[in-house]
This record gives C-alpha cells, structure tokens and sequence, in this order.
C-alpha cells in the first residue's frame, strides 16, 4: 500500500467515523433509521428464539477480540525469538492495544446500549468494541502473514474477513450494539491498523536495505 493510498483510506476512515458520531449524537433520521430498521426485526426473531440467540452469543465470544489478541501475542512471542522486533511490536501496539483504543473512543462518546438486548454487556455501545478489535486483529494479522509469505495466506484473509463480518452482525442480532456503533468500529479499527503500520512496513523497508545485492 503506498503512502498517498494509505492517507486517502485513512482520511476516508475518519470521515466517516466522525458522521456516524455526529449522527447518532445529533439524532439524524438517517442513522435512527439505520438503527431501528435492523434492531427491531432482530429483537423480535431472537426474543422468540433463545437458542438462536446464544448460538450468536457463542460466536461473539470465541471469535471475538481476545482470540486475535491471543494469536497476536503467540505471534509476537514467535517474531521476537526470530529477532524480528518490529513485527512483535507492530503486532502488540496494532492487536492487543486497539483495547485500549476502544475504551478511550467509547468513554468520549458515551452512548448506551440499546435497550432491547438480549445480552448483558456493561461498557458503552459508541463504537463496537468487538467491530474495532476484530477488525484491528485481522488486518494485523495478515499484513505480518502477508508480509511473511505464509502458506495459503489469501485463504486465511478470506477466513478473517468473513469472522469479522459475522462478529459484527452478531452484535446487531444480539441487540448489544446499533448497527452504527458496528459500522464505527469498523472504521476505527481499520484506522488504527493504518496509523500503526508504518511500524511493519518501515521494518520491512529496512530489512530489504540491509540485504546484499546479487552480482
């Protein structure tokens, strides 16, 4: 991704994070709507099938944020002892502290949770933790498998693409999350995924400097 991409995606990111903020905060009809037109058929469809609502909670939960944090780790643990710092370090700041990230965004906005949950969670709902967290694990993840040259990695992307969508619609069947805090998490994560990865590629730029010229 060259860096002129990476601006415009960035700045595309936090466009369109800062209307779903405003939006919701604001009350715009386009974003109540949004919300109500996929909370309301959700609510009623699981309140009358609660184990399709814990098969939704199961999903949420084994492949929510802390199963790409523990990977990351794993992975870390792997790069550090194959003396590739920057990766490790990439994969700490980029996975396990967009935690930290969701925690901050979310006491700024402070927006509540639905009240038509049909689960417990206690944070605020603005943004989905586990939109931002997943979103964050799976671009990190790949970009160092990508960069990595693993086996099969387009096969993996695929996989994680498709768990942070369904992760995400989770949320929304649960009634845990408005479809907007989901779209925002999602946003937020691919932005902290782009802010951290100049600590990848610089390494990789690096690597390939210091490597000697065939002749």
């Amino acid at each position: 991704m060259t860096n002129r991409n990476r601006w415009l995606i960035g700045a595309a990111a936090v466009v369109g994070y800062a209307l779903l903020w405003v939006g919701w905060v604001a009350q715009w009809s386009w974003v109540t709507t949004l919300d109500a037109s996929l909370l309301e058929p959700a609510h009623r469809y699981g309140a009358a099938h609660p184990g399709w609502v814990l098969g939704w909670k199961w999903l949420s939960f084994v492949f929510g944020p802390w199963t790409f944090r523990i990977v990351a780790v794993v992975v870390a643990f792997v790069a550090l002892a194959r003396r590739q710092r920057r990766t490790a370090i990439f994969l700490l700041v980029a996975v396990v502290l967009s935690g930290l990230v969701t925690e901050v965004a979310k006491d700024i906005a402070q927006r509540a949770r639905p009240l038509t949950a049909l689960a417990h969670e206690p944070s605020w709902s603005f943004p989905s933790g586990h939109a931002l967290g997943t979103m964050a694990g799976a671009l990190g993840l790949c970009a160092v498998f990508r960069m990595a040259q693993v086996a099969r990695v387009r096969l993996i992307e695929a996989l994680c693409a498709v768990i942070v969508v369904l992760v995400g619609v989770s949320r929304v069947v649960l009634n845990v999350h408005n479809p907007t805090d989901v779209l925002a998490g999602w946003l937020l994560g691919g932005l902290w995924f782009l802010l951290c990865l100049p600590i990848l590629s610089s390494g990789r730029l690096k690597a390939a400097a210091d490597s000697p010229v065939p002749g």
